[in-house]
């Protein structure tokens, strides 16, 4: 079953697709999730009301437009680009994140998001 959310942060409008995970599934459930937006380099992330165990391929070394879920701050967590843990090229998270999903489309505009920019995630719909 394809589970598609979009994500609004700060002016920045997203579609995505989670995945079947556990962690993915707590997340539709959670929605409509509302919250403030933290950067860290490429990344985006904020504290959302689901909590997980770790998942059969969480890793810390993830793609550009991967969606996270960090276990230690029960974050969602979006990866746009290099982070301060990033070495070379690589786009590294915090400490190992479980795959939730990955976002459609450019991701140009997340750079634009400040620290602190409002963020939303709700179930797709054609109308929003």
């Amino acid at each position: 079953m394809t589970r598609r959310i979009t994500i609004t942060a700060g002016t920045a409008r997203f579609e995505a697709q989670l995945n079947d995970t556990a962690t993915a599934l707590a997340i539709m459930e959670a929605l409509p999730i509302e919250a403030r937006a933290s950067r860290w380099g490429g990344e985006i992330y904020f504290s959302v009301p689901v909590g997980a165990g770790i998942e059969p391929g969480a890793r810390e070394v993830v793609q550009a437009g991967e969606i996270g879920f960090w276990l230690p701050g029960s974050a969602f967590c979006i990866f746009f680009g290099r982070t301060p843990a990033s070495e070379s090229d690589e786009i590294r998270a915090a400490s190992a994140v479980n795959i939730v999903g990955r976002i459609e489309g450019n991701l140009d505009d997340l750079w634009n998001v400040p620290n602190g920019a409002k963020v939303s995630l709700r179930e797709f719909s054609e109308s929003l």
